[in-house]
């Protein structure tokens, strides 16, 4: 099982980037962890999950790695519909009802906002900029800052690329070994 303590020394730099992005920042350390954890989820590797699990179970609470599995998880559904509306740019796609339950955004365990944010992160690591858009204008409506919004993303761009460091196959040398 990988862990931050064993990452080989290509990933240096990525291990030190998650110190610094769940370190000092315009975020609270709630909304860190829980960003970190939704990026990873999404992200799909499941030592990373673990371990972020574990520090936001500890540090943040069970709310918020609810939150954040949840949004990972919401994302991962919705963020497919609108990227595929998007990029096909056909007005008659946009114009038929999605129809996929999405109550949980409307019942958050913790603070709405933080949600947006996780959900913000989650679509990020997908690529779906209608769901980024969407989520960016709610934080910023909802009274965060640019700096903040902007946090989060560099948070998940720093886990999704520790996924890739972690991924199944690749030996602390950094060779591909055989399945």
């Amino acid at each position: 099982m990988a862990t931050l303590e064993t990452l080989p020394g290509y990933a240096r730099d990525l291990k030190l980037n998650l110190q610094a992005v769940l370190g000092d920042s315009p975020l609270d350390m709630a909304q860190r962890l829980g960003t970190a954890l939704a990026s990873a989820a999404a992200s799909r590797n499941a030592d990373l999950v673990r371990e972020l699990r574990a520090r936001t179970l500890e540090a943040a609470g069970e709310a918020v790695v609810e939150d954040a599995l949840a949004a990972a998880a919401l994302m991962g559904m919705t963020n497919i519909v609108y990227r595929f509306r998007h990029l096909v740019g056909k007005e008659s796609y946009a114009q038929l009802p999605v129809r996929l339950r999405m109550n949980r955004i409307a019942r958050t365990a913790g603070p709405r906002l933080d949600f947006e944010l996780f959900c913000l992160a989650v679509s990020a690591v997908n690529g779906c900029e209608t769901c980024v858009r969407a989520h960016e204008r709610a934080l910023v409506e909802g009274g965060l800052s640019e700096a903040q919004v902007f946090e989060a993303v560099r948070i998940a761009a720093t886990v999704h690329g520790l996924a890739v460091a972690f991924q199944p196959g690749l030996d602390p040398a950094g060779e591909i070994s055989p399945a």
